[in-house]
């Protein structure tokens, strides 16, 4: 089993924050796979699951708050004995500009809690990630869960679209060929 998690917040307060580009990205993906996400309360997340050419994926996004989105990858990592090498992850990044992505097979969470969790509780830093660029203004306390300004969704709902791109094309080539083809 192959699992791709998206970090965001849960509740519609959160939806179209900074936060949530996790989230907004397995839903697209999600949307054009046609599949629907359901709670498991067990686990702590909304999950969605599917076949293709023998391999099944599940989609996770952790409904434990970003800080501990950990716990619930933990868990399902656990149940289902899923490799870390098989694990995707979705996030928000300061340091990228809207509208930019980047993937990354490793490395430190960038400062990024919810990964940083994960990271912990899965004690590796061997992690497939696509990081969706949201800007950085430090001037605003809790920027990360400002809502996406007007002027900026296209290139944010573009970032999005590109990062739903690149899972669907990881669904069919190795991820070293996803990073060569994306992070243009």
């Amino acid at each position: 089993m192959k699992m791709i998690v998206g970090l965001g917040n849960p509740g519609k307060q959160f939806d179209k924050t900074r936060h949530n580009a996790g989230f907004y990205v397995l839903d697209l993906l999600a949307e054009e796979l046609k599949l629907n996400f359901n709670e498991d309360k067990r686990h702590r997340a909304a999950l969605a699951s599917f076949k293709k050419d023998g391999t099944a994926y599940l989609l996770v996004k952790p409904l434990t708050f970003m800080n501990l989105s950990g716990e619930a990858v933990f868990s399902l990592v656990n149940y289902y004995h899923i490799n870390h090498e098989d694990i995707i992850i979705i996030h928000d990044d300061l340091d990228l500009p809207i509208g930019k992505i980047r993937l990354r097979t490793s490395g430190s969470s960038g400062g990024q809690k919810g990964m940083r969790n994960i990271m912990e509780l899965l004690n590796t830093q061997e992690l497939k990630r696509i990081r969706i660029g949201i800007s950085n203004d430090k001037t605003i306390k809790d920027y990360v869960l400002t809502k996406i300004k007007a002027e900026e969704w296209a290139d944010y709902d573009a970032a999005a679209h590109k990062a739903k791109d690149a899972l669907v094309y990881a669904l069919d080539h190795p991820f070293n060929l996803v990073m060569n083809k994306f992070n243009g």
